[in-house]
């Protein structure tokens, strides 16, 4: 591949396609975290407020940030096991991307070496 001031190794455009390759492989992806819960509802004499507490749950959660602020959805278990693979996704995407640039920077610093800028 040549670019102004030098060309860049085949061995680092070899990996950078090849990670290109596994960008194509990632599903749907999901930002946010999924936690499972259980809560207490408030009601006297009800079995959550005991001692010891049975609390009420599990209830699952969906949290995100939308402009700067926490927004959070209730799940079923079904959607929750659903949300929770698409945020792995997410976090494999974010490492994928995250090689990606490494193997750019290694690029742009190969031509600097050829007398780039």
């Amino acid at each position: 591949m040549e670019r102004e001031g030098g060309t860049i190794s085949r061995a680092l455009r070899r990996e950078f396609e090849h990670h290109r390759g596994e960008l194509s492989r990632v599903g749907f992806f999901l930002r946010g975290s999924v936690v499972r819960r259980f809560m207490p509802c408030g009601r006297a004499g009800c079995r959550c407020q005991g001692s010891p507490p049975r609390l009420h749950g599990p209830y699952y959660q969906w949290t995100r940030k939308v402009r700067g602020k926490t927004v959070t959805v209730r799940l079923t278990p079904e959607v929750a096991r659903v949300y929770l693979a698409w945020i792995k996704n997410g976090r494999g995407l974010d490492d994928l991307l995250a090689k990606m640039e490494k193997v750019s920077e290694r690029a742009v610093e190969g031509l600097r070496r050829q007398g780039g800028r």
